[in-house]
Order: structure tokens, then C-alpha cells, then sequence
């Protein structure tokens, strides 16, 4: 029992109610120690015994499913003891105690065992029952099994499940408690009206146990597996009915902070995460102050919870400002612990604001490794691992790095940062262009086995680092228009991370940019720029670049350039190089709109030398195409070549079916140029048709008609400059039939890439 200052009982989690559910689990119990059951059948049945003891009180029609998928015979007899019970009369019910098994040692109730606690505790429970709550038990049980047979209960209304007060089932107690307040509550026709309609988690008062096992079982799968957690809007309903009963159960009001942070509500994160330390501090158990006890512990994990909290929802100065709080109670305490987790979150928040916390993080590892906390150690590795790879260090430095924190993670078995760091290294890879390497990193996630335990049933695929490996797997595919193969990939990723998950944020973008660069590819802009909005509200900045895709390729030439400016201002103080360079592509693209190629040019050249800086292959190979074309459009088509001869290995080797198709074109379109200059002109054309044939096989994997519509149009010269009257008219019949089913004007094929 918990008392205030007054002397007055405060509410509570109650220790032991008799419901109906109960009397079922009783029957099943029952069965099971006086029924012959096949020793099969009676495992899974033992292994089902803990789970129906410690859950939340379920519909009959769930309980007897459960039994049945173990032991149809046994379900079925349970089935007939609580119709005889519901149908028959109070004396049955009656009858059905005195006649459950005694737990002695020579029985399986074994009286120290689970099923013989339950027991002892049930009789004693009932046996406390006045004759009034014997009979709301009864009617309860009666309106328990109809609603599940669905019969009338005789005009009785229903009842709660809950019916005895607090003072008849604490053993302890023998005061005026708030039993009569909340057996007033539960006779209310509001609440019982609610009933009717009652889901499988109980309504009222849960035992001490039974809320342990809800609450442990919940954070479990909101930390693994969040697919399986209840609906936040649900969890947050039982959470209220629990905290109702007892406002001071200081794990529910954490848990009611995690699941605020599912659905980002600050206000009631905010204040259950301050509910929840208060509570800590009240309960008795963090009364001392010495060491690592008391007031002063809670006190600094509460501040800095609250400082990572706001970081996460980016109040920055408020983040401050609690881990500053943090920092000073930890010091007084001489708290080392408190303290490397003070310093992680640090560097952190030094890198959400944009500033260089290469030295804060270093720092820490040191630390974090001198105090012997692997976890924080790994952690700074891996935050110094993607510092180095905005700051342009090369590949294997960063691999040295990671294989380092792998023998980490592996000698202290930390399975999540093994997933983390693999799903680092394919995050790596892609962004410098290893396709290949990303896509072979992502399959040993996605194959590897879980150190982890697995409770609940809870599979080890429903973290972060899975769904980022899935969401570069769908982009990879995309790239190399596979698109029934990505579209599997979101409909698992749909399955495994539904829309209210804290994951699905991240493949909810990876489909919008897909959609959006298909039908980019494809012309279709009408479509395209609906979706602009949507990525804009997932990624600001990824949103303003398509804006800004958009608006060029509708000729929109004076709002893309202003777009594109702000974006490159905004990114060189993000430090965000790849963005920069993709912006310094496309404004080179908007200077080609009116033909002023050499104003490009050292646009082009400032993202080659960044991409090279960066170790940004792909990048690096596309800023070259641009080159080429404005050395082609320039007269300088020898040159040209030569260039894009060095950009295309790493296309063809690494890069999407587009930059193939396009590197592929450019380079017959370059030959075309040479045709005239060159002793073996015929050759040279015959090389170019047969390059354009490979340009257009990648063009109609991705079914890009626009493309394909040019390469026809060019074939049709080649072939008309070589004489070939018959491949001629073949070609000039496909380009007439792609340009009747496009229906569009044909850009100038000189004038883009």
C-alpha cells in the first residue's frame, strides 16, 4: 500500500482480482492436472501457462483459441466447465472452488511453483469476496461467456471485469481504502456501457503483475520491433486507464513518453518524462543520496533525458541548457558514467547545429574506452566515421575505422551496433559511388542472425539499420529499372514499418524520390511535381532541389535559378557537398537553356574538383558527362571524348541504366562529330549506330520514350549519311511512332544531355 502525507491511501496497481478470465485460466488448470493430455500437447500448454497468468486479461473467444491451437481436446473441456458454470447457478461457481487442485508437494500445483501461487492466491482472493461481490462475480462471469456465445444474459446488464475494491483483495489491509470509490466507478452505466464493447486489454485495474508483463512487454517492442507494439493512440489509452488507478507507477509514465516520441508530441513526452523522475524519487528506492542511489542520480539522468529529448525534437538551447544541468550534478557526484553519456550527447548536439565536434568526439572514444563502456565507445566511432566522410576522407581510411568497431561490437557482442555499422558502411559506399559494394554490404545485413535474445515473438528485422539497408536496396534496384523489384521491397517495408512507426518516415522518402525521378525520366513533369510537397515535408532540402528540377524542365528558367541559389546557400553552411554539387550541375543546365555553355563551365569545374575532394565517384563521373556535352557543344568534340572516355568505366561499372544511356548517347553523338573530320568516316558512323543500339537497350529498360525517340532520330541520320535507305526508313518509322505516341514538341536533341 502507498500512503501521502496525510496518511491517506494514494491509488495503486491492485495485487490479485478475481475475474472472469481468471476462473478460465483456473478451468485450464484445472484440466490440466486432472485430464490425461498427451505429453506434446501438455508442453506447449506449460509454455502457454506463464503468458495467460502475467498478460492483460483476455475475451474468452482469444483465451480459448490460444488453448485450442495447443490442446484442442483441452479447450474444448474448458469450454463445457464454463457453460456449465454460466448456465447453471451461483452454487456452481461455488462448487468449482472447493474443487480445484490443493497445491502439495505431491501434485503438479507444487504450492512454491507459478500455477500453485496463482492458485493459493485466487482462493484466497475469492475467499476475502463479501456475499454481494460473490454475486457481481458471478453475473460478470455469466455476461463474459454470452457475450463470447452470443446469447442474452437474461436482461442483466453487463458488468465489469473488476468487481471486488481494493480493501477486499490486498491480504494485508483491513482499513477503508479507495475500494468503495472505484467500485462506484465501475457500476457507473457510462463504464459499463463501455464494456460491451470491451477490447482484448482489460478496462479496469490491472494485478501487479499483469501490468509489469504490459509494461515490459510493450517497451520491449517499441525498442524491437514497433510493428508488433500496440497502436500509439491505443497504448496511450491503456496507459491512461492504468495511471488512473495509480498516478504515482513511475515505468508507465515512461512508457507513456516513449510512445509520445512515436508520434513526436512534445508536450505529453515532455511532461510524462518529468512525471516519470518525480515518481522515481518519490517511491522510497532512490531515497539515499550517496554514490550512485538516490535524489542525486535521478536528478541528473532526469536532466539529461530532458537534454536528449530536445535535441531530438531540435530545441537546441533548451538542450543546452539541460545538459549543461546535467553535466554540473554529475561533477558534484563524481559520476563517470553520467558523465561520457553528458559528453556523447555533446558532440551530438555540436553536429545537429551544424559546428566541427571532431575533437569533443574523440574525446569521448578516449574516455568512453579508458572507463570501459564499449557501447559509447562504438558510438564515437562511428559519429567520427561520418564526420570523416563529409570532410572527404577516403574510403579506406573509413573502413580501417569501422573494422575497428566491429572487433568491438563482435567481442562484446553488441548486435545493434554491428547493424548499425553495417548499415553505415553501405550508407558509405553508395555515397561514393560503389554500387556494387553497397548492394553486397546490404545482403549481409539482411542475411545475418541476430545475437539478440527474441522475446515476444519479436523478429530482429524491424530496426533502423534494416530499414535503411532495404531503402538503399529499392534505390539501387530503381537505378537499374528493376521496378517490380522495388516495388516488392516497399511492400515488405510497408509491412515491416507501417505508416505510424519511427522508421517509416525513412522509406516513405525513398519512395517519393524514386516516383519522382521515374517520372522524370519518363517526361511525365505533370506527375512528377505533385510529389514535390510531399518529399519537402520529409526532407526540406531535398524538396526545394526537385522543386527546382521541375521548374527547369517546364522551361520555368528564372524561379529554378532562384531556388537553386538559395539551396547552394544553404547547403555550403550545412557543409552538405553532395547537394552542392548536384546544384551546381543543374545550374550549369539552366545556362545550356540559352545556349551560354562556356558560363557553365567553371560551375562545372568548381563540383568536379569537389567531388574529387570528397572521393564522390558517382558524382564525379556525372559532372564529367556535363563536361563533355559543353566541350561538344563548345566545337571541341576530340576533347570531348577524351573525357567522357574517363567518366565511363566508372558509369558502366557502378551507375544507374539513365547515366548509362545518357554516357552511351553522348559518346555516338561525339563519334557523329568526328565523322566528318576523320579519313575513316564510315567506320566512325557504324560505331556510333552501334553505340546508339546500346543506349537505346538501356533507354527501353527504364521504357523512357523521350530517350529513345532521340537515339531513333539520330540513327536515322547515320544511317541516311551512310545510304542505307531501308534501316533509314525503319528508324525514321520508330521515331515517327514514339513522337505520335508521345504527342509532345521534341526538345532540340543538341541542346541537352
Amino acid at each position: 500500500m502507498k500512503y501521502n502525507d496525510t496518511g491517506k491511501v494514494v491509488g495503486l496497481v491492485c495485487r490479485y482480482w478475481v475475474t472472469p478470465y481468471k476462473i478460465s485460466v483456473l478451468s485450464l488448470l484445472y484440466e490440466m492436472t486432472t485430464s490425461k493430455i498427451a505429453l506434446q500437447e501438455k508442453r506447449r500448454l506449460n509454455k502457454l501457462i506463464l503468458p495467460l497468468q502475467q498478460g492483460p486479461d483476455l475475451q474468452l473467444g482469444q483465451f480459448l483459441k490460444t488453448v485450442e491451437d495447443c490442446c484442442p481436446q483441452t479447450a474444448f473441456a474448458v469450454k463445457i466447465r464454463l457453460n456449465e458454470m454460466a448456465d447453471g447457478e451461483l452454487k456452481d461457481m461455488e462448487f468449482f472452488f472447493t474443487t480445484l487442485p490443493n497445491p502439495t508437494f505431491d501434485s503438479e500445483a507444487y504450492k512454491t511453483s507459478v500455477v500453485g501461487l496463482f492458485i493459493r492466491h485466487m482462493l484466497l482472493a475469492y475467499n476475502k469476496l463479501s456475499f454481494s461481490q460473490v454475486y457481481k462475480l458471478y453475473k460478470s462471469l455469466q455476461h463474459y461467456y454470452h457475450v463470447y456465445d452470443a446469447k442474452p444474459v437474461d436482461g442483466q446488464m453487463g458488468v465489469p471485469t473488476f468487481v471486488a475494491d481494493d480493501s477486499d483483495m490486498d491480504l494485508t489491509s483491513t482499513e477503508v481504502t479507495i475500494g468503495d470509490k472505484m467500485e462506484r466507478e465501475l457500476d457507473s452505466p457510462l463504464l459499463i456501457s463501455e464494456l460491451r464493447n470491451e477490447d482484448p486489454v482489460s478496462r479496469g485495474p490491472l494485478s501487479q503483475k499483469q501490468a509489469e508483463y504490459f509494461l515490459a512487454k510493450q517497451a520491449y517492442l517499441l525498442k524491437n520491433d514497433d510493428n508488433k507494439a500496440l497502436r500509439p493512440a491505443k497504448l496511450q489509452e491503456e496507459l491512461n486507464n492504468m495511471l488512473k488507478f495509480n498516478p504515482d507507477f513511475a515505468e508507465a509514465h515512461y512508457l507513456n513518453y516513449l510512445n509520445s516520441m512515436r508520434v513526436q508530441d512534445i508536450y505529453i513526452s515532455t511532461h510524462s518524462l518529468l512525471h516519470y523522475f518525480d515518481r522515481l524519487i518519490l517511491s522510497g528506492s532512490e531515497g539515499k543520496s550517496n554514490g550512485d542511489e538516490g535524489y542525486g542520480r535521478s536528478l541528473r539522468y532526469a536532466a539529461l533525458n530532458l537534454a536528449s529529448l530536445h535535441c531530438r525534437f531540435g530545441h537546441y538551447q533548451l538542450a543546452d541548457l539541460a545538459l549543461q544541468e546535467a553535466i554540473r550534478i554529475a561533477q558534484e557526484s563524481n559520476d563517470h558514467v553520467c558523465l561520457q553519456h553528458c559528453l556523447s550527447w555533446l558532440y551530438t548536439l555540436e553536429q545537429m547545429k551544424g559546428s566541427d565536434s571532431s575533437v569533443l568526439t574523440e574525446d569521448s572514444v578516449k574516455m568512453a574506452a579508458h572507463f570501459c563502456l564499449p557501447y559509447l565507445a562504438s558510438l564515437g566511432i562511428q559519429s567520427l566515421v561520418q564526420q570523416g566522410a563529409v570532410q572527404g576522407k577516403s574510403a579506406h581510411e573509413l573502413m580501417d575505422a569501422l573494422k575497428d568497431t566491429d572487433i568491438l561490437h563482435w567481442k562484446h557482442s553488441l548486435s545493434e551496433l554491428i547493424e548499425i555499422s553495417l548499415a553505415q558502411t553501405i550508407s558509405i559506399w553508395r555515397m561514393y559511388g560503389k554500387s556494387t559494394m553497397a548492394q553486397q554490404q546490404a545482403q549481409l545485413l539482411l542475411n545475418m542472425s541476430s545475437l539478440e535474445p527474441v522475446n515476444f515473438g519479436v523478429t530482429q528485422n524491424n530496426t533502423e539499420a534494416f530499414a535503411v539497408a532495404l531503402c538503399h536496396l529499392a534505390e539501387l534496384h530503381a537505378e537499374q529499372g528493376l521496378y517490380g523489384g522495388t516495388t516488392e521491397i516497399f511492400k515488405h517495408l510497408k509491412e515491416q514499418f507501417p505508416p505510424h512507426t519511427q522508421h517509416a518516415k525513412l522509406w516513405m522518402l525513398c519512395d517519393l524520390k524514386i516516383q519522382f525521378e521515374k517520372h522524370m525520366n519518363d517526361g511525365k513533369y505533370h506527375l512528377a511535381q505533385p510529389l514535390v510537397p510531399a518529399i519537402r515535408a520529409q526532407n526540406k532540402t531535398e524538396g526545394l532541389y526537385r522543386k527546382a528540377q521541375v521548374l527547369k524542365s517546364l522551361s520555368r528558367t528564372t524561379e529554378a535559378y532562384r531556388i537553386l541559389q538559395k539551396l547552394q546557400v544553404h547547403c555550403e553552411k550545412t557543409r552538405c557537398t553532395e547537394t552542392i554539387i548536384r546544384v551546381l550541375l543543374s545550374t550549369a543546365e539552366l545556362h545550356w537553356e540559352s545556349s551560354d555553355f562556356s558560363t557553365g563551365l567553371p560551375l562545372l569545374l568548381q563540383a568536379l574538383t569537389l567531388s574529387r575532394k570528397h572521393h564522390l565517384q558517382a558524382l564525379a563521373s556525372r559532372t564529367l558527362l556535363h563536361l563533355a556535352f559543353t566541350q561538344l557543344m563548345l566545337g571541341v568534340p576530340e576533347q570531348a571524348l577524351s573525357v567522357l572516355h574517363e567518366a565511363l568505366e566508372p558509369i558502366l561499372a557502378h551507375g544507374g541504366i539513365m547515366d548509362k544511356g545518357r554516357a552511351l548517347m553522348l559518346a555516338a553523338r561525339c563519334q557523329m562529330a568526328l565523322v566528318a573530320t576523320r579519313p575513316n568516316g564510315r567506320e566512325q558512323a557504324a560505331v556510333a549506330i552501334h553505340t546508339l543500339d546500346e543506349a537505346a537497350s538501356y533507354f527501353s529498360t527504364l521504357n523512357c520514350k523521350e530517350r529513345l525517340r532521340d537515339v531513333r532520330y539520330l540513327q536515322a541520320r547515320l544511317h541516311s549519311s551512310l545510304g542505307q535507305t531501308a534501316q533509314r526508313n525503319r528508324c525514321a518509322m520508330l521515331f515517327h511512332l514514339l513522337d505520335r505516341e508521345l504527342q509532345t514538341p521534341r526538345a532540340p536533341t543538341d541542346m541537352r544531355l
